[in-house]
């Protein structure tokens, strides 16, 4: 219950902030030209990043998952792999590459290229498991190959691209480092921006109140489009394996239009980064390299044990005792992680400077943040290992004479470890490459990866911030790894 409450502190600081600014300043503050402005270029970039993203993504799952392209399996990996590259660092090498890369076009190239992957993983898993008998029926009526891909398999791939493009759109939204580099004001950048120079307590606080307007919305608008049609197979048996669709004379193209996607999503990064680095020499690997990997594994293992206990109690609950309050102090868990790490920040920065001055750019605040914005993550690894775990097994120990807690923590965290660990990987590396949250809230002097990456970016020296990409990229590998090994599983592949 503390935990669900606390992850409504955001939700309530929006709307202290308005009552505490009163509704005529709220509203001229909100209906500011410059808020206007900030709409416009937010609706603009979901709008030109969204569909190339999601044709990228179905593209390339169909050639994976449905055809005989050769070395499917590498192809399938290297539209994964991207993950691995945050952001920033994928903007910029885009910009070192490319001097004048900026505006709108250089974020929807960016945007596409950093975040598709989060659209090909649901998609290429849904695919794995749709029913080809639809297709066959579909064709034996008549239907051509496109208007059987356009008219069968499109509909019924609703969910994943649903959810991949919500994804991608609160990324968009939640996103600071990539756009700052390449030039394309959001509100996150301009929140940041006010945030580190002369900082306007109210107009930043209801530009963070707009963009969890935006987050609501698009949490709206997908559940909207989602809808609540009926995707699972009826009838006796198993759905069979679909036959994979020759490529043909299409074989060749398909594989060079994938070879390019890659070039550009990891080539250029990678490219970049050995590049920056043989400049730089033996130089740029100086102790400070190894003391911000050692202050970023310290913080992001220690918010991720934080984010992971916090999680623990709700997730037990949700498959122990489900019900309609049960189910109401889950969203909040997931609510919370849906909004951006500078309204978090602010919200904890407004909440410590009012009332917890002591709290204020302390370890115990950033872990806090960690916490909020990573509890999907927990539950994600908690919930299914606790599903996992038998429930007689503890009503057996209560029968032999132990107590409900002693036989949860000797039969059920014992086996629900695995899910644990998990969850504690995943908040790992999540929080290793956090910058908006960690460069507002951190204490004086903490230099994590990003942030000592984002500082010497700032003063335009990339030889220097050449490591500490190298390194965040490395320790992002594992992860894409294991969504990619994840979803193959979850799907039975």
């Amino acid at each position: 219950m503390l935990v669900a409450l606390l992850s409504l502190l955001p939700f309530g600081f929006v709307a202290l902030i308005a009552i505490q600014t009163g509704w005529t300043d709220a509203v001229a503050l909100v209906l500011r030209p410059r808020v206007g402005e900030l709409l416009v270029n937010t609706a603009l970039l979901e709008l030109c990043t969204l569909p190339p993203a999601i044709a990228l993504a179905v593209a390339t799952a169909w050639l994976t998952e449905r055809t005989d392209l050769r070395f499917a399996p590498v192809w399938s990996w290297l539209a994964v792999a991207p993950l691995a590259v945050p952001a920033f660092v994928q903007s910029y090498a885009w910009t070192t590459l490319v001097p004048g890369m900026s505006g709108l076009g250089a974020a929807t190239l960016v945007s596409v290229l950093a975040y598709s992957p989060f659209l090909y993983l649901p998609v290429a898993a849904q695919l794995r498991r749709l029913d080809p008998a639809l297709e066959d029926a579909a064709a034996s009526l008549g239907l051509d190959p496109w208007r059987v891909f356009f008219q069968v398999v499109l509909p019924q791939l609703r969910l994943g691209i649903c959810g991949g493009s919500l994804l991608v759109a609160l990324h968009l939204l939640a996103e600071y480092g990539l756009y700052a580099l390449v030039r394309y004001d959001t509100f996150t950048t301009a929140i940041m921006d006010q945030f580190q120079s002369a900082y306007n307590a109210p107009a930043a606080n209801m530009m963070g109140g707009v963009l969890v307007l935006c987050c609501m919305g698009l949490l709206w608008l997908e559940s909207r489009i989602r809808g609540d049609e009926r995707y699972a197979r009826l009838g006796p048996g198993a759905a069979r394996v679909a036959h994979r669709k020759p490529l043909g004379p299409w074989a060749i193209p398909s594989m060079a239009g994938l070879a390019l996607a890659a070039a550009l999503s990891l080539g250029v990064p990678s490219w970049i980064i050995a590049r920056w680095l043989a400049i730089g020499g033996a130089e740029v690997w100086g102790p400070a390299v190894a003391s911000a990997l050692g202050e970023t594994l310290l913080l992001s293992l220690a918010g991720a044990i934080v984010t992971t206990l916090a999680a623990a109690p709700m997730a037990w609950l949700s498959v122990r005792a489900p019900g309609r309050v049960q189910r109401m102090l889950e969203a909040c868990h997931y609510y919370v992680g849906s909004l951006p790490g500078v309204v978090v920040g602010l919200a904890l920065v407004a909440v410590t400077v009012r009332v917890a001055l002591p709290l204020y750019q302390t370890v115990a605040t950033l872990l806090i943040a960690y916490a909020l914005l990573f509890l999907p993550r927990a539950m994600a690894g908690l919930r299914p290992s606790l599903a996992q775990a038998p429930v007689e097994l503890e009503r057996a120990a209560m029968a032999l004479g132990r107590t409900p807690f002693q036989a949860v923590c000797a039969i059920t965290l014992r086996l629900a470890a695995p899910g644990a660990a998990a969850s504690i990987a995943l908040v790992t590396l999540g929080a290793a490459t956090e910058l908006t949250a960690t460069l507002m809230l951190a204490p004086s002097g903490t230099r994590t990866l990003a942030t000592a990456f984002w500082s010497l970016t700032g003063e335009i020296d990339y030889a220097a911030a050449a490591p500490y990409a190298a390194a965040m990229v490395v320790a992002s590998l594992p992860l894409t790894l294991v969504l990619h090994a994840q979803s193959r599983r979850i799907s039975g592949r």
